[in-house]
């Protein structure tokens, strides 16, 4: 069955266009990953499926249910979305904010019940910070924070999670620390994640299914084989890659690529950039 798609989904801001006519299925209990280059449309995309914009025109449909007409409190219990650099408010201890993921089961004066606090305890155990549970956020380290809001997430009780550039200002060692705890939750939750990543090797490594964007506009949807070619990213990011193997997973993953210049595929930057490369086991 299939929970969660778009249909001819146009976004704008303004008179001005991000998402054109875009059609994508997201495969259930499965990782997917977004990947395209800088104003493509990723965040866009995001933000629409989890009605924090509004589309112009076509649908997100959830359950057979045009999101648009659903109400709040009762989406809040079925998808979760943890956006770009967030920021909590000063003064917050990690249980207090891990404790907003309940308001949508909260009624009349939103006190925490018997059962909120059992989830509650069950995200921050889940995500490996019960420890903190009483420390202001802000005494957190990066993927400790990052860990946290993941957990505010999982308080939803959802059972999909929307995740926005996820690692960016993490270090290495905390970049896989919060992308293994996600695909954790998939494997043994069967969480559907959804998330937008920069690093190419770590949407190959870590998603099932990888979503290539380009001007608002899907070039590749597919698993990691089927996305991550020399031709799809010459495409989408404009540039020439060598993919090889990830020896430990077998994945597909860049090697290393140039820069294409102007309209001519055959000639190549002197030096290679590595920025969207990133390569950890």
């Amino acid at each position: 069955m299939v929970r969660l798609y778009t249909n001819d989904l146009t976004i704008g801001y303004g008179e001005q266009l991000i998402v054109k006519n875009l059609s994508v299925t997201i495969p259930d209990r499965k990782v997917t990953a977004i990947i395209g280059s800088n104003g493509c449309g990723k965040s866009t995309l995001l933000k629409a499926i989890t009605r924090i914009i509004s589309q112009q025109s076509g649908a997100v449909v959830l359950d057979g249910k045009d999101i648009s007409k659903e109400n709040t409190k009762l989406l809040a219990t079925k998808m979760a979305i943890l956006p770009q650099s967030p920021e909590s408010a000063g003064g917050l201890t990690v249980g207090e904010l891990v404790s907003y993921g309940r308001f949508p089961y909260q009624k009349g004066f939103g006190r925490l019940t018997k059962r909120d606090m059992e989830v509650i305890d069950w995200a921050l155990e889940v995500t490996g910070t019960s420890d903190f549970k009483f420390r202001p956020i802000d005494a957190l380290s990066g993927g400790q924070r990052q860990r946290v809001w993941i957990a505010m997430a999982l308080a939803q009780e959802t059972d999909i999670i929307f995740l926005d550039e996820p690692t960016t200002y993490l270090d290495m060692a905390h970049q896989l620390e919060v992308l293994e705890l996600l695909q954790k939750l998939n494997i043994e939750q069967g969480r559907t994640i959804v998330m937008v990543l920069h690093d190419l090797n770590h949407a190959a490594r870590f998603a099932d299914f990888m979503i290539a964007m380009k001007n608002g506009h899907i070039v590749k949807a597919g698993d990691c084989e089927e996305v991550m070619t020399r031709d799809v990213l010459q495409e989408v990011f404009q540039i020439d890659a060598e993919i090889g193997r990830d020896p430990r997973t077998n994945k597909p993953m860049c090697l290393t690529y140039h820069l294409i210049k102007g309209d001519d595929s055959n000639e190549k930057a002197i030096i290679p950039d590595y920025s969207a490369l990133s390569v950890n086991y």
